[in-house]
């Protein structure tokens, strides 16, 4: 049972940082600056919601893209790493600075949900996660993980405001680095899994 709550809780907390929160958090403070409080918090609930039906959709199907495509799992690993692992970069190398976004734009699904959220990397992560899960319980908890990240995403937007507060831009800007740092080290073993797999 410690095992399984290990693997969902690891899992859980793997999938938040692929989602890249201080990213969000910034792009969702710049994005609904002008927003009415109640706009704002419905945004927040659209972009939880829109991450969670992206994720489960490519968690429970990706493995079916594979066999239309003619992917392999391991060569979709590797893709995937390396994307992974320039997202981890750009985090590393990016401002707190956003362009700014029409008044009357909904910026819940794009840029929110869809590149942020969800990139290429986060995208191609979570396939390989659905395609490898081989057990019921083991598809239950990547589900159940999707939905805690998703939670976690809409969480800290609804908090959006009181985070700020506490941390300031630059401390968005330090904790995005550290999720830069903490993506590079997940995208190396993905890359690394990958290539052991191809190779043995």
């Amino acid at each position: 049972m410690d095992s399984v709550f290990s693997e969902f809780f690891g899992t859980a907390l793997k999938l938040f940082a692929l989602m890249t929160p201080p990213a969000v958090l910034s792009a969702f403070l710049s994005g609904t600056k002008s927003y009415p409080t109640a706009r704002k918090r419905a945004t927040a609930i659209h972009t939880g919601v829109a991450v969670f039906v992206i994720g489960v959709v490519l968690y429970f199907f990706g493995e079916s893209i594979f066999g239309v495509f003619g992917f392999t799992l391991d060569a979709f690993r590797i893709g995937s790493g390396v994307l992974l692992f320039l997202t981890a970069v750009s985090l590393m190398n990016e401002t707190t600075d956003h362009p700014s976004m029409p008044v009357d734009a909904d910026i819940s699904v794009v840029p929110l949900a869809i590149p942020l959220c969800m990139g290429p990397a986060s995208i191609g992560t979570v396939m390989v996660m659905g395609a490898s899960a081989s057990t019921p319980q083991e598809r239950l908890i990547g589900a159940a993980a999707l939905l805690v990240a998703s939670g976690g995403v809409l969480l800290l937007l609804l908090m959006a405001e009181s985070v700020e507060k506490v941390l300031h831009r630059t401390g968005i800007a330090v904790l995005s680095k550290l999720t830069g740092l903490l993506l590079a080290a997940i995208a190396a073993q993905v890359i690394f899994t990958g290539i052991q797999s191809f190779l043995g």
